[in-house]
């Protein structure tokens, strides 16, 4: 400081004057540099102070400039967490608005399948009510068909009657004379006076004998051509086929037509129903005896057998056989190989649909020049005697 003081002496006074000062203005000169001095340091405090201050700004600003670069890079940060936030909304945005127009076109797809479903309610409506009166026309034809199938197996039956109206005049003519013969001696022993109460009772008995027998002609007949319900119960073969045997008996006899009988031991059990059974065996018996009209040898045999729970029914003939190309057509309606007049053409095929009705099989083997076999094959009931009522002539031939 001193130095700085001697300087300043040295600036303001001429070397002259120095050897000789002037006190006074030294004095003077000396408060005033002192006081100079005082404000310089008063200058330079405050100087320093600043310069401390503006140290202390200084690190202040240092402080919010990292602050704020610190700041800058949290904002980057959350300005790049924005970025992809924008990115990702935008992205859920479009993804929404594609869920959206997919959501409108499955609802536009939805309403246009609910139109067709109504469009196909009210058809699938429609067919239903044309399938209930289609279902009812079907039911109502069937029912005819039924009706006039059983016309036809009725008609078959009485055309059966018919051809046979011969041989059983002849069967009733027997007995009738027999009758007529045995009331005679009853009489004629009354009237001469000789009342032998035995033998008159003898002549009567045998009489009724015959009444029975032509009774149960009649009631055969009766029963054979009946429009009766169809029903199903257990039916003992052989019984069948003798009923039908004892019908075609004097029509067979009266053109010399032989039966050989090879039937299974313990009678088969089927069934079904044993008048058109009946009418089956009549049919095969009539068409075999018009088959053999020229034949040399004329024999209808009948064999039966019973395998794989079915029973085997052969009805065989020794007539000329069917022609050639016709066997697939003898059962077809109103097909006949007889003359024009001699025959319907509904025997066979009547027998085809009994048999089917039944469940059973029907089937020819020719032989042109020695005969056909037609085979038939029916289900056997798995009934025993003991379990169910078995059809017997009891029940074909009914007193009223």
């Amino acid at each position: 400081m001193s130095e700085a003081l001697d300087t300043a002496l040295a600036t303001f006074l001429p070397e002259e004057d120095t050897q000789e000062p002037d006190l006074q203005k030294l004095l003077e000169e000396y408060v005033r540099l002192q006081e100079q001095k005082e404000q310089l340091e008063v200058r330079v405090r405050k100087g320093e102070e600043r310069r401390r201050a503006m140290i202390h700004i200084m690190d202040d600003m240092n402080q919010l400039n990292r602050k704020l670069a610190d700041q800058r890079k949290a904002m980057l940060h959350i300005l790049a967490d924005y970025e992809q936030d924008r990115r990702w909304l935008a992205q859920q945005a479009e993804r929404s608005d594609n869920s959206r127009r997919a959501l409108l076109h499955i609802l536009q797809d939805m309403h246009q399948s609910n139109l067709r479903l109504e469009s196909s309610r009210k058809a699938m409506i429609h067919i239903m009510g044309d399938l209930r009166e289609t279902t009812a026309e079907m039911q109502r034809r069937e029912q005819e068909l039924r009706d006039k199938q059983e016309q036809l197996v009725q008609a078959g039956k009485l055309a059966t009657l018919g051809e046979l109206t011969t041989g059983v005049a002849h069967e009733l003519n027997n007995p009738l004379n027999n009758i007529g013969l045995f009331i005679g001696n009853a009489i004629d022993l009354l009237e001469f006076g000789k009342p032998d109460k035995q033998r008159i009772l003898a002549e009567l008995h045998q009489a009724m004998q015959q009444v029975r027998k032509a009774t149960e002609i009649i009631s055969h007949l009766r029963t054979f051509g009946r429009a009766a319900a169809v029903s199903r119960e257990p039916v003992a073969i052989k019984p069948v086929i003798e009923r039908a045997l004892s019908l075609m008996h004097e029509q067979l006899r009266l053109r010399e037509i032989e039966v050989a009988f090879n039937l299974e031991p313990d009678d088969p059990i089927v069934i079904g129903n044993a008048i058109q059974l009946e009418q089956v065996f009549i049919n095969l018996l009539t068409n075999a005896r018009d088959a053999m009209t020229d034949a040399p040898r004329k024999t209808i045999s009948i064999t039966s057998t019973v395998q794989a729970g079915k029973l085997h029914l052969i009805f065989r003939d020794t007539g000329a056989g069917i022609p050639m190309g016709l066997e697939k057509r003898i059962f077809d309606p109103f097909f006949t190989t007889k003359e024009v007049g001699a025959g319907t053409g509904l025997g066979l095929s009547i027998t085809y649909g009994i048999i089917q009705e039944h469940q059973g099989n029907i089937w020819v083997e020719n032989r042109p020049g020695e005969g056909a076999a037609f085979f038939i094959q029916l289900p056997l009931a798995h009934t025993k005697r003991a379990e169910g009522k078995i059809f017997d002539e009891s029940d074909a031939h009914p007193d009223s």
